[in-house]
């Protein structure tokens, strides 16, 4: 299995793979991918691939920020239910985290299961001063990536796309 930038060519598949992920969603995920993109607030983009087939996704856009900051949301993450449980989940997370990283974002938030974000460094506590709709909530999570990026009230919300 290989990590790498998502390509205009992934395109198609990468949204099959969102959407069998997320069949079970309220929310367009495929839809939300294809917009980020759109509003070109995609950071990071990246797909697990072997043998020519996409077997995961994961997705990291620019947050609108006041003040002004480079801070990464995390999000959707989806591997092909058919090779859930298998890790791939995980090393796109963590090789997404680094990308972000090396991009030089402050911190990375993401609104996910609460059992599954904290073994990356996720925690609501380091969400506490960011002021968002999500505030609250135990899907609503960060990560530093800089020694005190979250150690100041930030308004934060999501690219137009994620409604």
């Amino acid at each position: 299995m290989t990590l790498r930038p998502a390509v205009d060519a992934d395109f198609a598949q990468i949204a099959k793979v969102v959407a069998e992920a997320f069949a079970q969603s309220r929310f367009d995920e495929a839809g939300i991918v294809a917009g980020v993109r759109a509003e070109g607030a995609a950071l990071v983009d990246l797909v697990a691939e072997e043998a020519g087939e996409i077997l995961g996704h994961i997705l990291f856009s620019r947050m609108r920020c006041q003040p002004p900051r480079l801070i990464a949301g995390l999000g959707p993450l989806a591997v092909a239910p058919e090779r859930q449980r298998q890790g791939i989940g995980a090393k796109l997370s963590i090789a997404g985290i680094e990308a972000c990283r090396a991009l030089g974002a402050s911190a990375i938030i993401v609104l996910g299961h609460p059992e599954y974000y904290p073994r990356f460094g996720f925690s609501t506590a380091a969400a506490a001063k960011l002021i968002s709709r999500y505030s609250g909530s135990p899907a609503f999570m960060a990560m530093a990536l800089a020694p005190g990026a979250l150690d100041e009230r930030i308004v934060i919300d999501y690219p137009a796309a994620f409604g």
